[in-house]
C-alpha cells in the first residue's frame, strides 16, 4: 500500500494526457516548475488544496473527482 500513488496524482496525469498537454504546460497553470509538477504526478510530492482546486477549475471537473471521491467529472 505504501507504494500506491494517491488518486489525485493519477487523475492529474490522466487529465493532462487526455488534453494533450505537457507537464510544462500544466506547470505554467500552477505557477510551478516542470520538475515540481512531475513530482505531483508521481505522488512523491503533496499538492496543496489551492493548486488542486486550480486544476479542477482548469479542467472543468469537481474536487470530488480530483480526490477520487467520485468517478463523475
Amino acid at each position: 500500500m505504501e507504494n500506491q500513488k494517491p488518486v489525485w496524482s493519477e487523475r492529474m496525469k490522466h487529465l493532462r494526457k487526455s488534453n494533450n498537454l505537457s507537464q510544462t504546460d500544466v506547470a505554467g497553470v500552477l505557477n510551478c516548475s516542470q520538475a515540481a509538477y512531475g513530482m505531483y504526478e508521481l505522488g512523491k510530492r503533496k499538492i496543496s488544496a489551492e493548486k488542486l482546486l486550480t486544476l479542477a477549475r482548469y479542467y472543468h471537473v469537481s474536487m470530488d473527482y480530483m480526490m477520487g471521491l467520485t468517478d463523475k467529472t
